[in-house]
């Protein structure tokens, strides 16, 4: 069938929206019409170059939910007119990371940037004129319609509002499990969030949601610093000089529990930032990426091994798509996860390069693409 979708022909480059053919789903897989689709940094990183694909063209979004309009039999019995979310992460239900509870490091992982199908190499989307187009993560929410594994798609309850859920489909997840998860925030921590976009907003809520009795925000932006109250920020600063500084104030010197690094671009000053404001035995939690070959931050490794810190890198916050996506939903249907309050802006999929502009100049917790 013909569809539309945001790709990139090369690195750096461009979103452009173009005619797509798609084809039917095979075995285990399903056709998914998008309803709504977040606007991720990740994506960025690939336009920019930061994070190279393996095919270009390449189908950019994955944080995404829609309805499935055709379905192969496949395992976990979806069916056509089921209502699903996007899982960033595949999960194979059977390697060993998997099979041991840490779906977000399944091995499908491997193929995620590929951009063909990870099982046999084949591809799903092609151009007009037959060129094969990668899928991001597998699934391309930047697409009207799409075909994935059954591996990365979620079912969920109809009455959920999708344009609320496709959130849980990587930023919340991971924001909310790098707290919960990464940090393994305790009740009565103090917890400083370095970065409040989707992800940041989310790990705010994570540490609430653990207990975290002290939560602080560092944003440059004063929209992102007033939005950090709504999501459960006892304090808002501009740098993490003044966070760490407040950290020592509520542990009598020590410093923050744990520092979650959730900006949208990391660069190696921010790991030396944060590993100098957490305590004795403290954590901090790498979430965010930056360019992919950058290699030389600076540690102190005396403080590190003297004082006993961690040093925790987060993927996908740690947490496991099949069960997460329902319980984090759970607890919106509860009122105790804010998903309506973090949609800053909505786009058509047509103007998507100004829901870029608009994440660059910091006016978005998280734009969303709504679909017709």
């Amino acid at each position: 069938m013909r569809t539309r979708g945001a790709v990139i022909r090369q690195a750096p480059g461009k979103l452009e929206v173009v005619d797509l053919e798609l084809d039917d789903p095979r075995p285990d897989e399903v056709q998914v019409k998008l309803v709504a689709s977040g606007l991720c940094h990740s994506d960025d990183h690939h336009v920019n170059g930061d994070l190279p694909c393996g095919t270009y063209p390449f189908a950019l979004g994955h944080e995404g939910a829609g309805i499935v309009t055709k379905a192969f039999p496949n395992a976990k019995g979806i069916k056509e007119g089921d209502h699903v979310v996007f899982s960033a992460i595949p999960s194979c239900g059977y390697c060993r990371w998997c099979a041991s509870g840490r779906q977000n490091l399944c091995d499908l992982t491997a193929g995620i940037l590929a951009g063909p199908r990870w099982t046999d190499g084949s591809y799903r989307l092609h151009t007009t004129d037959g060129t094969p187009v990668g899928q991001h993560c597998g699934i391309s929410t930047f697409v009207e319609t799409t075909t994935v594994s059954v591996n990365s798609v979620v079912k969920i309850d109809d009455d959920i509002p999708l344009d609320k859920a496709c959130l849980v489909g990587c930023g919340v997840s991971t924001g909310w499990g790098s707290a919960v998860n990464s940090a393994q925030v305790q009740p009565g921590d103090v917890v400083i969030v370095m970065g409040i976009g989707g992800i940041g907003a989310s790990a705010l809520q994570g540490a609430v949601h653990a207990g975290a009795s002290v939560v602080i925000a560092v944003d440059p932006v004063a929209f992102k610093r007033d939005q950090a109250f709504v999501f459960g920020a006892t304090h808002a600063v501009a740098s993490v000089e003044e966070a760490a500084e407040l950290g020592r104030q509520f542990t009598n010197g020590q410093g923050a529990d744990s520092a979650i690094i959730t900006v949208g671009v990391i660069k190696p000053e921010h790991v030396t930032q944060a590993l100098a404001a957490i305590r004795k035995g403290g954590t901090v939690v790498v979430t965010a990426v930056g360019i992919h070959d950058v290699v030389d931050t600076p540690l102190p490794l005396f403080d590190l091994t003297l004082s006993q810190k961690r040093i925790q890198g987060s993927l996908f916050g740690g947490t496991a798509g099949n069960w997460d996506v329902k319980r984090l939903l759970q607890l919106y249907r509860e009122g105790r996860l804010k998903l309506d309050e973090m949609v800053t802006r909505t786009y058509k999929l047509d103007d998507i390069q100004q829901g870029y502009r608009d994440l660059h100049d910091g006016k978005n917790i998280r734009g969303v693409v709504l679909y017709d």
